[in-house]
């Protein structure tokens, strides 16, 4: 009787034990780690062959940078950026939170960059390489190094040329008329008011030439080694 009774309860440990682990999910491994430095995944740093699950924290130092390999996509962290990567809709994903990341897809729907409410992508199948700035909480720096872009806010979408460079404003009242020299370039040349996109849900400005060089300057690296 004793026996019995030592057996059922070792066979109730074990599924409590057993129990928890099988019925928690389990996160997604998302990519790997190219290139790292004075980076960090959560809070350890990040190393070449580093593997990033769905939800891991990514953040670089004022020198730093991480890049990531992602499927068909390859993400890059500038210096003081971070990001969460994630798997929405089935696909890469990752959320910037600060700074500058910069993405190469080989199609559509290999990534998604959120950043605030919008959410940026490659227009094409073709090879896409794009950069984006979070300004302030509502105001980023959209720029298309190879290929279009797709900027889509609540539902309404804008197209970012190829070669071109957005001064995103996800909130209307916020945008205010450029000026400084080699500035911004809206529909009446240089200094152009905003324009709207779809019903308001944010405004545009076209940056101008010097704007856009500067930022392919930043990462030209990344360019040549990030084409899928």
């Amino acid at each position: 009787m004793q026996g019995m009774r030592a057996m059922f309860a070792a066979a109730v440990s074990l599924s409590l034990a057993v129990g928890p682990a099988m019925g928690s999910p389990t996160a997604t491994a998302l990519g790997t780690v190219l290139t790292a430095e004075n980076a960090h995944v959560g809070d350890v740093s990040a190393w070449v062959g580093t593997t990033v699950y769905a939800g891991d924290y990514l953040s670089t130092d004022l020198q730093g940078s991480v890049q990531v390999r992602a499927g068909a996509a390859r993400l890059l962290l500038l210096s003081a950026s971070s990001a969460i990567i994630d798997d929405k809709e089935g696909a890469p994903s990752a959320k910037l939170l600060s700074g500058t990341a910069t993405f190469s897809t080989g199609n559509a729907h290999a990534f998604t960059l959120y950043a605030s409410t919008a959410a940026i992508r490659a227009q094409s199948d073709a090879p896409t390489i794009g950069q984006v700035t979070l300004l302030k909480a509502k105001e980023l720096l959209v720029i298309s190094k190879r290929g279009p872009l797709e900027v889509t806010v609540d539902g309404e979408t804008q197209t970012v040329e190829d070669g071109k460079a957005y001064h995103v404003y996800l909130d209307p009242e916020m945008a205010q008329r450029p000026s400084g020299a080699g500035g911004s370039q809206g529909p009446g040349g240089p200094g152009g008011t905003p324009r709207k996109a779809g019903q308001n849900y944010f405004m545009y400005v076209v940056v101008g030439l010097t704007a856009i060089a500067t930022a392919i300057a930043v990462s030209e690296a990344f360019e040549s080694a990030a084409r899928p």
